[in-house]
């Protein structure tokens, strides 16, 4: 069954005893809560998702709960554990879900050293790959948000998954996470697009969470061709300006925004110069979604035309 097609009341009561398995990308997820928003919220923004027997071994075991003292009668808040463990200062708790999003992502970067994290948006269309890395403030999510609603299929905005030897890129659909202006910017740039409330005044500004498309959930056991890597930065203003970068710089860029290379040593260093040798590199800077998607469009053209 799919979060989509289950019984709210059946969803709160497993979630409350004996918890739901359920994956995202290559990682399987044991989730325990009694707090029903936070499900609603996984039930809208994943509706693809399928649930799995939790008897099945999961790659990290969540829970998120209110701590039991006094501000839970006058200030509720939610806290994040892992195995048990908590290594975060709690949110309010009508924050539960970004919690856990960020959560799950300092589970990500800090134990699935399997593979050579990026930092990047993937997308991905006609079966080639467009990795995205960049730096906070870059503009990665918004661009990765407009792609995903002009014909390209998510694999992933936070983690670029890469997988030594193999030159293999491994999808991790989740939610968009969309800051400040960024929110309004995609609501009319994709009105079509399933986006959750707004969390106000979170440690990262105003967030509102894209869901990632059905197609990207039902799909992420596909892995594309790696074949463009671009590194995006929005100036305002700015025409949309793809110019391409001698590989030796794209590599030192890359490995700048890797999570682990340094940890993975010679593996990192060595997957990473697979991957770069297997992709033409640009920078690009734009302001204009709508030129800026058709910029990376014509990427694909003229990929198909040289083949």
């Amino acid at each position: 069954m799919r979060f989509g097609e289950l019984d709210p009341q059946w969803l709160r009561q497993q979630a409350k005893n004996g918890g739901i398995s359920f994956n995202t990308g290559p990682f399987r997820i044991q989730l325990q809560t009694q707090i029903m928003p936070l499900l609603e919220l996984l039930t809208q923004l994943y509706p693809a998702s399928e649930l799995v027997n939790n008897r099945e071994v999961a790659d990290f075991h969540i829970r998120m709960a209110q701590p039991r003292n006094y501000r839970r009668l006058w200030r509720p808040q939610a806290r994040f554990y892992i195995d048990g463990r908590s290594h975060f200062e709690p949110y309010p708790l009508d924050h539960a879900f970004p919690h856990m999003e960020w959560g799950l992502n300092y589970c990500i970067a800090t134990r699935a050293h399997q593979y050579c994290m990026l930092h990047s948006a993937v997308v991905a269309r006609n079966g080639r790959a467009l990795i995205l890395p960049a730096m906070p403030g870059s503009g990665k999510s918004t661009l990765c948000a407009a792609l995903i609603h002009r014909g390209w299929r998510l694999l992933s905005d936070e983690f670029g998954l890469v997988q030594p030897g193999k030159n293999r890129l491994t999808p991790l659909p989740r939610v968009i996470p969309l800051k400040n202006r960024s929110i309004d910017i995609i609501r009319e740039f994709a009105p079509e697009a399933t986006l959750g409330p707004t969390f106000p005044k979170t440690r990262k500004g105003d967030v509102a969470h894209l869901a990632p498309p059905v197609d990207a959930i039902l799909n992420q056991d596909q892995h594309p061709e790696p074949a463009w890597v671009v590194f995006p930065k929005y100036t305002p203003n700015a025409s949309s300006q793809l110019e391409p970068i001698p590989k030796g710089i794209a590599f030192i860029r890359l490995a700048n925004n890797a999570f682990n290379y340094r940890l993975l040593g010679e593996t990192g260093y060595k997957t990473l110069v697979s991957l770069i040798k297997s992709c033409k590199c640009y920078s690009f800077s734009y302001s204009d979604l709508e030129s800026a998607t058709q910029t990376l469009n014509a990427l694909v053209s003229k990929q198909e035309v040289a083949s």
